[in-house]
């Protein structure tokens, strides 16, 4: 393969260049309690909080009418709703009431992967990306929503197999297919300028597996399966270069080249979740200030699959097997009762009010004040 800057053989140190993005300013520590009102122990102590499986709350299958079990992509719009991918198509729920939205036939209700939320002059979107390509539609998402989809034949996507789906300000948002990554500005599609660097044999051989802005949006940091991570951001002319690549033989101290999670905080502090641990990376210089996170250090396990913040600061992140929070200083882990609730988190995604959701293989987990609830 020529050109393939993720061959450990071809990679050189003019690939990792300089990031202009912020420092790290700690979130202060805060005491995490469990439901019993107890503090949430350290790794030090070695203990994690089991939830007990009484908090289920049964409502997704008597409201839809049929079981939906995966959650694996979750947004939240301006109004409050929670909007979920699913294998039976897209749900939401207002805080009273799940609902199944299949009934607009220009909205796919199949291989569904991933979603993001956009707000613009025209209202609020949501885009949707399917193995038929990127789907636009607008909320709210009922039987006569406008929707467009976008594909090899009308934009520079270069596969209608889309994976992966962000939005970053000033309206440009990123699409990642199997063979690579397009960009939309306004009302016209971006120029690929990457091909030397990131060919598309790339996104072949190392899948992509998630994606997230930078805070202004005009770059894109894109997680493979096995090549670490590629970032690309939208040139002078309105095309994609790429600008550099995270991998191991970097040297970068990351745990795997396998990034299944990618988070970045209003500070600019980087989260990259993998199948052996999490990676935060502080600062400008991609060389420097990275720092690992693992069981070892209180994460209830190191296959991350999902990061975000809450309000106040602290990181959630969701594992095959449990849930963890960061509060700055210290990782604090819960973990369900596998008689009722999933530990196996898929997405996290904050609320206005400050309720933290779980997508899972088996429902949905909210936590608020100190509560978890289940909902199947």
């Amino acid at each position: 393969m020529k050109n393939r800057i993720y061959n450990r053989r071809h990679l050189t140190a003019s690939t990792l260049v300089l990031l202009a993005l912020g420092c790290l300013s700690a979130a202060n520590p805060l005491e995490i309690r469990n439901p019993n009102g107890d503090f949430i122990p350290s790794e030090k102590e070695k203990n994690v909080t089991v939830v007990p499986a009484d908090t289920l709350k049964n409502g997704i299958s008597d409201d839809l009418g049929t079981s939906v079990k995966v959650f694996r992509s979750v947004v939240v719009d301006n109004d409050n709703n929670k909007w979920f991918i699913t294998e039976k198509g897209i749900v939401s729920f207002d805080g009273k009431k799940w609902n199944l939205h299949n009934k607009n036939g220009k909205v796919p209700t199949q291989d569904l992967t991933d979603f993001a939320y956009e707000v613009n002059p025209d209202g609020q979107k949501l885009w949707i990306a399917s193995s038929k390509g990127a789907t636009v539609a607008s909320l709210p998402l009922d039987e006569g929503t406008g929707a467009t989809t976008f594909g090899t034949e009308n934009t520079t996507i270069a596969d209608n197999n889309v994976i992966k789906v962000a939005v970053g300000k000033s309206h440009l948002r990123w699409i990642g297919s199997v063979k690579g990554v397009a960009g939309f500005k306004d009302d016209h599609w971006l120029k690929s300028n990457y091909g030397d660097i990131y060919p598309e044999e790339l996104f072949h051989d190392y899948p992509i597996t998630s994606m997230a802005t930078n805070a202004e949006g005009d770059s894109v940091y894109v997680g493979t399966k096995g090549a670490g991570i590629a970032r690309l951001q939208r040139n002078d002319v309105d095309g994609i270069t790429g600008a550099s690549v995270y991998a191991q033989w970097g040297p970068i101290k990351l745990p795997s080249d396998s990034i299944y999670s990618i988070f970045i905080a209003p500070d600019r502090t980087k989260w990259f979740g993998t199948d052996q641990g999490i990676a935060r990376h502080i600062g400008n210089l991609t060389l420097k200030n990275w720092t690992v996170f693992t069981t070892k250090d209180g994460l209830a396990d190191n296959f991350v699959q999902a990061i975000t913040a809450d309000h106040s600061g602290k990181i959630w992140i969701g594992t095959k097997k449990g849930i963890s929070v960061f509060d700055g200083v210290l990782w604090k882990s819960f973990t369900m009762d596998v008689k009722q609730n999933s530990n196996n988190i898929l997405c996290i995604a904050v609320d206005k009010t400050g309720i933290i959701w779980f997508g899972t293989d088996n429902g949905v987990i909210s936590y608020e004040n100190g509560d978890f609830k289940g909902y199947r």
